[in-house]
């Protein structure tokens, strides 16, 4: 029986994630499967993993093929480093201590990459969090000053009323005491 790990599709439109499963090559894609040994999520950002590292060891051991896709993620996750690393251990070219010792290097520079990049994807969210609040405030500011000309224009017209309601109420008190008298 050909077995291979690939992904199943779950979800709905626009929103999919995969169970990492090993199934008869001869499966439907979505159908039966020996074993779900992790997911994978694209969705997130970074893509969320999770897999059970030994399973996934011991099915690419015991000559399951992954798919291209699958094959890419044991990579990043280091299924595959192991793997090979296991065969240098059998070859006698190093030891099991050597092998985890390279292994944990490995595995402790990925992480530091990793958080590196969450880092500076959270830096340029904020940067970009930054500008946009200027540009708010700077859009805010010129509509604030448009506000305050209008004001002052309709306060000038209103006084320049109140001045000729003044001046004309002042020329007719002059006439009606001429008049009186």
């Amino acid at each position: 029986m050909a077995t291979k790990i690939r992904l199943q599709r779950h979800g709905h439109k626009n929103y999919a994630f995969y169970p990492i499963v090993i199934a008869d090559s001869r499966a439907p894609r979505d159908g039966r499967f020996i074993e779900r040994i992790g997911s994978y999520n694209p969705n997130t950002n970074p893509a969320t993993v999770t897999l059970n590292f030994e399973r996934a060891l011991y099915w690419l051991n015991v000559g399951a093929q992954p798919t291209d896709t699958v094959r890419s993620i044991l990579s990043h996750e280091g299924v595959l480093l192991m793997k090979h690393l296991q065969g240098g251990v059998k070859k006698g070219a190093f030891d099991e201590a050597e092998a985890q010792r390279r292994f944990d290097a490995w595995k402790q520079k990925r992480q530091a990459d990793v958080d590196a990049m969450k880092a500076d994807m959270a830096s340029k969210k904020e940067v970009a969090l930054k500008a946009r609040l200027e540009a708010e405030e700077a859009v805010n500011k010129s509509k604030a000053e448009a506000l305050a000309k209008k004001k002052a224009e309709i306060a000038a017209a209103e006084a320049a009323k109140a001045a000729e309601a003044a001046a004309a109420a002042t020329e007719e008190a002059p006439a009606e005491e001429a008049a009186t008298e």
